[in-house]
């Protein structure tokens, strides 16, 4: 092997990350920005660390960020911030289940305590519960500080499911996942209720402005947006979206976070309006963003390095990070939205996006 078994770090640091350690997969890094974000947890101007095999990528929020910057940044906001895990539980009949359900209600005070007695981090929030036939679906959400959580919430989960098995008769089978939570899986539940944070960037975007600098007016966007949203809807796609994917790969590949779970954190629901003044208001928000700052692969040499660039390395940096991601995967709309917009898209990928 010429280049899979060249790297620059102990092979000590991957225990707990990978098995049979052979070597490393070199994805170049570029980094884009400036971008400013105007946020309650990430407040500045942040270098973007993109990793990808994608020409044209970074080029591409490079112009968006330009876009955003001149415009005086981006805003974000988190609404929510949750990690589920959802058992499911069988009975003999549909009023078993019922008594059940209402059970659990009962002793929500001693699940949260069975529960959080497995993590100094994981506080319960909640359990809702979803009847079906004689079966319950219980999904325990719950907050996990600046870890994304998985693992965390299903170890809290099991325990509290023991005391379940040890205190009410009747159970015929249960499962630890009934697949109600939905792990790395795009669904309609994740987009209503959340799973991992729920962001929104938005920013006005001047009219000179973007006439100038992506040569498109707010009207056209707008009227696109909705173009692309009915499209969505005909092909019974979860994100009006373009391409919030590729942000969220990008950054998830440089900075440790579970790749994977780019396929519910990409879920997109994207808003444009032209403004009395003429200019557009452009957001996106994200409804299940699945990222850490502590944890999994964020202590890995790469991946701390570019978390630490962005100022979001270790404990109390989750929610700033949130914000990050979402401000560039809206930066990336504005981009590419305007290059279809103004028929620019084709030609920029033949210009930058082969290696031919």
């Amino acid at each position: 092997m010429e280049h899979i078994n060249k790297y620059s770090f102990d092979p000590k640091v991957t225990q707990g990350n990978i098995e049979n350690f052979t070597g490393v997969a070199q994805v170049p890094i570029g980094f884009a920005g400036p971008l400013k974000v105007n946020g309650e947890h990430a407040d500045g101007e942040f270098l973007i660390p993109l990793a990808t095999t994608e020409g044209t990528l970074v080029a591409s929020y490079n112009r968006g960020i330009k876009m955003i910057n001149l415009c005086g940044g981006i805003t974000t906001t988190i609404s929510d911030d949750m990690m589920q895990r959802a058992p499911v539980f069988s009975f003999d009949s549909a009023r078993k289940a019922m008594t059940f359900a209402r059970w659990i209600d009962e002793n929500i005070e001693e699940l949260r305590k069975q529960a959080e007695a497995t993590s100094n981090v994981a506080k319960l929030i909640g359990i809702q519960k979803f009847l079906t036939s004689k079966l319950v679906y219980l999904r325990f959400n719950y907050t996990t500080g600046d870890a994304a959580g998985q693992n965390m919430v299903t170890a809290a989960t099991f325990a509290a499911c023991n005391w379940i098995l040890d205190h009410f008769k009747g159970i015929s089978r249960h499962y630890m996942d009934g697949n109600m939570t939905t792990d790395k899986k795009t669904s309609t539940i994740n987009t209503l209720y959340t799973r991992g944070k729920r962001v929104t960037a938005e920013v006005t975007l001047k009219r000179d402005l973007l006439i100038e600098h992506l040569r498109v007016d707010p009207e056209a966007c707008e009227y696109y947006m909705k173009v692309s949203s009915l499209g969505t809807f005909m092909a019974g796609g979860s994100s009006n979206g373009v391409q919030s994917a590729n942000a969220l790969a990008a950054m998830f590949i440089a900075t440790g976070q579970d790749v994977a779970n780019v396929v519910e954190s990409s879920t997109g629901m994207v808003h444009m309006e032209t403004t009395p003044e003429g200019d557009l208001y452009a957001s996106l928000t994200l409804p299940s963003l699945i990222v850490g700052t502590y944890g999994g692969g964020t202590a890995l040499p790469t991946q701390k390095e570019c978390l630490e660039i962005l100022g979001c390395y270790g404990q109390g940096k989750a929610l700033k990070f949130a914000e990050i991601v979402a401000a560039v995967a809206a930066a990336g709309e504005i981009s590419l939205g305007a290059a279809v917009s103004s028929l620019e898209w084709v030609s920029a990928h033949e210009k930058l996006g082969r290696n031919r």
